[in-house]
């Protein structure tokens, strides 16, 4: 698949300070990628080289193989929504389009268009300083959109939206890939990278610790195999026999196999005339693969 986004052996270093040490990572068109990683994991700071904000100490990152200084149609290429958005408080959300419309050499229709699309046609005459938090990073998304870009970049765009606005926004973001679009998304709303996202970048201390389909990411750290039923005590000796790693569920009887599959297990079981009432995979969600992967502890960052 064609490439809309590479980022290879970036570093960069504020002083005394690496915030990105050597990472590499790619999106491809069609694909929504969640860029995910702890609070100072160097998230920001990689998006803002993406888009040329700021000058990377080593590596390249580039947008269809170009850095974004060197791009032909910036507006009509990528779109950026970063930090919630910039708005002048004393306009109003149609005059904020129409000066980036303008500056980009798009009519007022596609002004009016994205209104729309965002949910913000009735809304576009009051001054954004008059916004909800959630009300401005859909503006910040029209924004992003003025030049009818193939390429997203954004960062925290669920900031502020309330449960509905979420899942606009996942329904929205899956329609622009389906498009053709490129999507990089960091996002710290875990369950929702786990609905929305193809493929996970994680990063921890402005390194990459790795990059993935979602599906076979949760494939690699599943949680092992729970076993319930009147036999599983003698089940789980079986198995210790031969190596397994058995543990005893959350109090209540069932043992978990670490280390083995359901077809695995289930060859013991006939083998030895066991008796089970549930044989399961245990499921683990993004958010604890994400916290196995960077060490963190889900407290406070």
């Amino acid at each position: 698949m064609e490439t809309a986004v590479e980022v290879h052996g970036l570093s960069k270093r504020f002083g005394d300070k690496l915030a990105v040490d050597d990472l590499s990572f790619t999106v491809t068109f069609g694909r929504i990628v969640g860029f995910l990683g702890p609070n100072g994991a160097g998230k920001t700071t990689t998006l803002r080289a993406v888009l040329g904000l700021i000058n990377p100490t080593g590596g390249t990152a580039t947008i269809t193989g170009k850095a974004y200084t060197e791009l032909d149609d910036p507006a009509g290429t990528v779109g950026a929504l970063l930090d919630g958005g910039l708005f002048h408080p004393g306009r109003s959300g149609r005059n904020h389009l129409r000066t980036l419309a303008r500056a980009s050499g798009v009519s007022d229709a596609r002004v009016e268009e994205l209104l729309e699309l965002v949910q913000l046609k009735q809304d576009g005459n009051r001054r954004t300083k008059g916004y909800s938090l959630g009300m401005r990073q859909r503006l910040g998304l029209a924004a992003a959109l003025i030049g009818d870009p193939r390429v997203l970049v954004l960062d925290e765009p669920a900031n502020g939206l309330d449960p509905q606005g979420i899942r606009w926004l996942r329904d929205f973001l899956r329609a622009l890939a389906a498009e053709g679009r490129a999507v990089l998304v960091s996002s710290h709303v875990l369950s929702e990278v786990s609905q929305t996202a193809d493929d996970v970048v994680v990063i921890h201390r402005g390194r990459s610790i790795l990059q993935a389909p979602l599906p076979q990411l949760l494939a690699q750290h599943a949680g092992g195999t729970r076993v319930a039923g009147p036999d599983v005590g003698r089940l789980a000796e079986l198995l210790r026999a031969e190596g397994a790693n058995v543990r005893a569920a959350d109090g209540d009887g069932a043992i978990v196999v670490a280390d083995r599959d359901g077809e695995q297990i289930g060859r013991v079981i006939a083998a030895n005339a066991v008796v089970v009432s549930e044989l399961a995979p245990v499921a683990q969600s993004l958010e604890d693969v994400f916290f196995e992967l960077t060490g963190s502890t889900g407290g406070p960052a």
